[in-house]
């Protein structure tokens, strides 16, 4: 059974950071992209950083220079570490795990909440 469990949400100053873990389980290998979104109420799901299995990293454009996306492969644990939160990035956090034969797995999410 393939599970996702994030953590590392929590309640901060706008101006802070937070450090957002996602470890795996029951996934054996063959990780392909694994990555971070976010839903604010209200809105729609969106990509906030994705990496591939090789290390390429792509960011939203909300984010980019304050949030860093990094994988231990050996682990097959994503991170995000996030910087000079603002209050826009108020929303629930989902890791998200592609792998080689199409499958495709969401976490059950991590609230942040940055407060102004």
């Amino acid at each position: 059974q393939v599970q996702l469990v994030e953590s590392g949400g929590g309640l901060v100053q706008a101006g802070g950071s937070l450090r957002l873990s996602c470890a795996t389980s029951g996934i054996i290998f063959m990780l392909n992209a694994m990555g971070w979104y976010r839903q604010a109420p209200g809105k729609e799901r969106e990509l906030v950083a994705r990496i591939t299995s090789g290390g390429r990293t792509n960011y939203a454009d909300s984010v980019k220079g304050r949030v860093t996306i990094s994988r231990d492969n050996a682990k097959n644990t994503v991170d995000l570490q996030m910087n000079s939160l603002k209050p826009e990035d108020t929303a629930t956090y989902y890791c998200n795990v592609l792998t080689v034969f199409g499958g495709d797995y969401w976490g059950q999410g991590t609230q942040v909440t940055v407060s102004s």
